[in-house]
C-alpha cells in the first residue's frame, strides 16, 4: 500500500468538505473533540450531516453518500421513512413525552414479547447501555452474586462494569483472554476484580473459567453476533455449550441483541436456536429515536415490578416516551418474514461478491457477517475472536473508509456495515465496485 496514495485519499476528502472542516473547528471550541459521541469522529474530521433520505445521507457541503453505516445499524427502514415520519408527526401534535404511560408502550412491548423467544416481560429505557446495565443489575439481584463474565473484545455500552477488555491493545494482552484489561484510566480496581473475561468461541476455556467462578458468578453477557468482530456469528455449538453450562449452574445468560436483533424476527437467538434468560435491545426497536430495552424471564423481571414491592427501582424521565414507541412500532410491523428473507439474501450476495473482489485483486482479506450485516478485515487469518481481529491491517482499513467516502459511500470506520429494507442489487454492486476501486488505488 502506498502512503502517498493514502494521503491523496485524505486530501481529496478534505478538498470536498470545507464546510465540515469549518464546523469541526467551531465545534471543537465548545465540545471535547467537537463531538458528543466518540464513534462520530474520524480523522481528519467527520462530515457534518445536513439531512438524510432513503438510502443516502447528505453533508453540509452537498456531498451525498450511499449509507451502509445507517447510524450503527439503526435505520433498518432507511432514513426518514414516510411511515415513521407520519407516526412521529401525529404523536408530536399529541405531545412528545408525559409523566404517565401510554398505550403505544403496551403495543410495542407486546410485539417484542411475541417475537423474541426469551422475552416474557420487557422494560424500556433510552439506550442500549442502560439496557445492559439494568439486565446485569437484575441478574445480580436475582442470583445474590456479584461477579459477571464477558468476552474479550465484547462491547456492551459505556457503563463501568462492561468497560473491561473492550478494545485492549495487543501489548496489553496476557497469554490468554482471562486477564481483564481496564478500558479507561482511573477505573476502580474493584471493576477488574468483579469482571471475568473469556475467549470468544473457545468452549473448553469458557467452561473451565465459568466452573472455577460459579459460586460468585451472577451472569454471562455476550453478543451471539459479535459487532466488534465485524458481526461475526458465534459458532452454534459454542453458544449451546455456554447455554448448557450456565443453565446447569444457575448463572443468568444475557444476550446483547442491541445490534443483532435485525437478523430475524426473533433476533439471533431465534436464528441460532439458543435461548438466553435475558435479552437487551436498542437500535432498530426505536425507529431511529433514542431507545434501549431489556427483558426476559418473568421471575427475574419481577424484581423491577413496583406493584410487588420490588427491590430494584428503575426510573428515567424519557423511558418509553411515546415518540420512540410509535416509531418503533412502525418498524416492527414492517419487518415481516418476507422482508427479512430478501434483506438477508442480499447480505449473503454482498459478502460473496466482496470475497470475489479480494480474490481477484489478490488481497489478503476476510469477510465476516451474517444476514444483513457485514465486516471486512485485511488479514489472511480466519476471524474467530478478538485476537484474530488484531492481525488485520489497520492502515488499509482506514484507507478503505476514506476512499469509500470519496466514492460517495459510507461504512463504519472499522470496515463494517449493514443493509436496510431499501437495499437492492444496485446498492450492493455500488459498494462492491467502490471497494474494488479504492483497494486498487491505494495498492497501486
Amino acid at each position: 500500500m502506498s502512503e502517498l496514495q493514502v494521503q491523496r485519499e485524505v486530501d481529496e476528502f478534505v478538498a470536498s468538505t470545507p464546510k465540515s472542516k469549518a464546523l469541526q473547528d467551531e465545534a471543537a471550541q465548545y465540545l471535547p473533540g467537537g463531538s458528543s459521541r466518540g464513534t462520530a469522529y474520524f480523522a481528519p474530521y467527520p462530515t457534518f450531516v445536513d439531512h438524510a433520505k432513503g438510502h443516502h445521507v447528505y453533508d453540509v457541503d452537498g456531498n451525498g453518500y450511499l449509507d451502509f453505516m445507517i447510524n450503527a445499524t439503526t435505520h433498518v427502514m432507511g432514513h426518514a421513512h414516510p411511515d415513521i415520519v407520519a407516526a412521529l408527526q401525529e404523536q408530536a401534535e399529541r405531545g412528545n413525552s408525559f409523566s404517565g404511560p401510554t398505550e403505544a408502550q403496551v403495543r410495542l412491548a407486546k410485539n417484542l414479547c411475541e417475537r423474541v423467544p426469551s422475552l416474557e416481560t420487557v422494560r424500556f429505557t433510552n439506550s442500549g447501555t442502560e439496557g445492559t446495565m439494568m439486565a446485569i443489575r437484575g441478574a445480580r439481584a436475582f442470583t445474590g452474586k456479584h461477579r459477571i463474565a464477558k468476552f474479550e473484545g465484547g462491547y456492551h455500552g459505556s457503563h463501568e462494569y462492561v468497560s473491561v477488555s473492550v478494545r485492549p491493545p495487543a501489548d496489553a494482552l496476557g497469554p490468554d483472554a482471562t486477564t481483564p484489561v481496564p478500558e479507561h484510566p482511573g477505573q476502580p480496581p474493584s471493576v477488574s476484580d468483579d469482571v471475568i473475561t473469556m475467549p470468544f468461541n473457545d468452549l473448553e476455556a469458557c467452561e473451565r473459567i465459568i466452573r472455577e467462578n460459579k459460586d460468585e458468578l451472577a451472569c454471562v453477557i455476550m453478543e451471539a453476533v459479535s459487532s466488534s468482530f465485524g458481526y461475526l456469528p458465534a459458532d452454534v455449538d459454542f453458544l449451546r455449550g455456554i447455554r448448557e453450562i450456565t443453565e446447569e449452574l444457575g448463572i443468568v445468560l444475557i444476550f446483547d441483541e442491541v445490534q443483532s436483533f435485525r437478523v430475524s424476527a426473533g433476533g439471533a437467538q431465534e436464528m441460532m436456536g439458543v435461548i438466553p434468560d435475558m435479552t437487551t435491545f436498542g437500535k432498530i426497536i426505536g425507529g431511529g429515536m433514542p431507545v434501549g430495552a431489556w427483558g426476559g424471564r418473568r421471575d427475574i423481571m419481577a424484581l423491577f415490578d413496583p406493584t410487588e414491592g420490588a427491590p430494584l427501582a428503575h426510573a428515567g424521565t424519557f423511558n418509553a416516551n411515546p415518540m420512540t414507541m410509535v416509531a418503533g412500532e412502525v418498524v416492527m410491523n414492517h419487518l415481516t418474514p418476507e422482508v427479512y428473507e430478501r434483506m438477508n439474501a442480499l447480505g449473503e450476495t454482498l459478502r460473496a461478491k466482496l470475497r470475489a473482489v479480494f480474490d481477484e485483486l489478490e488481497v489478503p482479506a476476510q469477510v465476516t457477517g451474517v444476514a444483513s450485516l457485514f465486516g471486512i478485515h485485511f488479514t489472511d487469518e480466519e476471524i474467530v475472536d478478538y485476537r484474530s481481529t488484531l492481525t488485520g491491517d489497520g492502515d488499509m482499513t482506514k484507507a478503505l473508509f476514506t476512499g469509500l467516502l470519496n466514492e460517495g459511500i459510507l461504512i463504519q470506520t472499522g470496515g463494517a456495515g449493514a443493509l436496510n429494507v431499501l437495499t437492492t442489487d444496485a446498492e450492493v454492486d455500488a459498494l462492491v465496485d467502490g471497494v474494488r476501486k479504492v483497494v486498487t488505488r491505494v495498492r497501486r
